[in-house]
């Protein structure tokens, strides 16, 4: 049969659940992209409740029920990851989870000759019944697992029968990996989105119904290079609402890190306008004495919230076209420490060996961020993402 028609067949909420927790660009997958572009009619938005901070906890996550009877499981968002998964009793190698937490497969493993074996780029086996595998080479480490398909309770107010789906995942057998991108298949627009709150929680969304119909602002995906992430640029950055002669070539956007990282030259001048500006009005804290992050400020008495710090800051705001503005608020990129302390939420990513202009969760707080792989662009726009979407909002599921 057609590998095409086979995926066409292949339920979309399977590849959802790689897709959702890792939103990544559409164009990773050629093979994929003909699947979907096959596919008549889109069908309704998918929206998934959030937890987590970005300090003190320094991620976003979700919660879903894997098995039967259903077992709990924590997934991290990550729009610079692709294939999500979880940590698995199979020879399980580095598992930061106890043995009676890790997810226990039985006989739940996909085959080689199963099409999305071969959507994640394994070359296949001699023997089509093996378990599909895969293998992952980071810059420190690799990692390894097994697809796997299970049944999740996704709505267990409708009943065990309309409250459960068969997915598939990764079981891994060490602590994270990130294979190929694998974009939703059927039924809704390839368009994921999330909003992060600065107080904790938030959404995450696939399908087009969340995005408001006005007042949001688009830049194109950058297309030929970066193409594996979400990318635009170039940009021009001000401070206090003027200009300054700093250009920034291309911007990722990337739940997934925490913080923000630009290269020594940027982070320098950042720091540079940021302590100008101050002045003598707070006083730099030495790293030894607070530790939460590489630079943070004292004032008179310990700050207590964010409110406290405003009027000590200024935003920043990163200007893609004439029309296109991102601002950045010092809500958006600094942190309050146990300590009291202002600390910078922007770093140097030279130093962390991060060779892009990263925008981390931090700079995306109370904004919903989209990324439409339908018409190759990225938005933004400023919202409370906190409580998450009701269900009394007309959006179709809210998992």
């Amino acid at each position: 049969m057609d590998d095409n028609k086979i995926m066409g067949k292949v339920s979309f909420m399977m590849i959802l659940f790689f897709l959702v927790l890792s939103c990544f660009p559409a164009t990773v997958q050629p093979s994929i992209n003909t699947a979907v572009q096959a596919m008549a009619g889109f069908g309704p938005s998918i929206v998934l409740p959030l937890t987590g901070n970005v300090y003190p906890r320094g991620h976003f996550e979700l919660s879903l029920r894997i098995g039967k009877p259903p077992k709990s499981f924590t997934f991290d968002i990550d729009t610079g990851s692709d294939l999500t998964w979880v940590q698995c009793d199979a020879n399980c190698q580095g598992c930061s989870l106890p043995k009676h937490e890790l997810y226990k497969p039985g006989k739940a493993y996909v085959p080689f000759d199963d099409p999305l074996c071969a959507a994640i780029g394994n070359p296949g086996s001699d023997n089509p019944k093996k378990k599909c595998d895969f293998t992952v080479q980071y810059v420190d480490r690799s990692t390894s697992g097994y697809l796997v398909r299970d049944i999740f309770t996704l709505r267990p107010d409708k009943g065990s029968t309309a409250g459960s789906i068969t997915l598939t995942f990764g079981c891994g057998n060490k602590i994270q990996s990130i294979p190929h991108q694998l974009r939703a298949v059927g039924e809704t627009q390839n368009v994921i989105g999330h909003c992060l709150s600065g107080k904790s929680g938030g959404f995450l969304f696939i399908g087009n119904d969340p995005v408001p119909s006005s007042g949001v602002t688009w830049v194109p995906m950058l297309k030929e290079e970066l193409v594996q992430y979400y990318a635009s640029g170039p940009a021009d950055l001000f401070f206090a609402r003027k200009a300054t002669d700093i250009k920034i070539p291309h911007v990722l956007f990337d739940c997934g890190s925490t913080y923000t990282y630009f290269p020594s030259r940027i982070y320098g001048a950042i720091l540079s306008l940021l302590s100008n500006d101050l002045g003598k009005q707070l006083v730099q804290v030495p790293f030894d004495q607070d530790g939460t992050l590489p630079v943070c400020w004292r004032g008179r008495e310990p700050f207590k919230s964010m409110s406290d710090v405003k009027s000590y800051f200024k935003t920043f705001t990163l200007r893609f076209t004439k029309d296109a503005y991102l601002q950045l608020p010092p809500e958006t990129y600094l942190v309050i420490s146990k300590h009291g302390n202002a600390c910078l939420g922007i770093l140097n990513g030279t130093v962390d060996d991060v060779e892009y202009n990263l925008l981390g969760a931090i700079s995306m707080l109370d904004k919903m961020l989209i990324y439409d792989n339908e018409m190759g662009q990225i938005g933004w726009t400023s919202r409370d993402c906190f409580p998450p979407i009701s269900r009394t909002e007309p959006f179709s599921a809210m998992l």
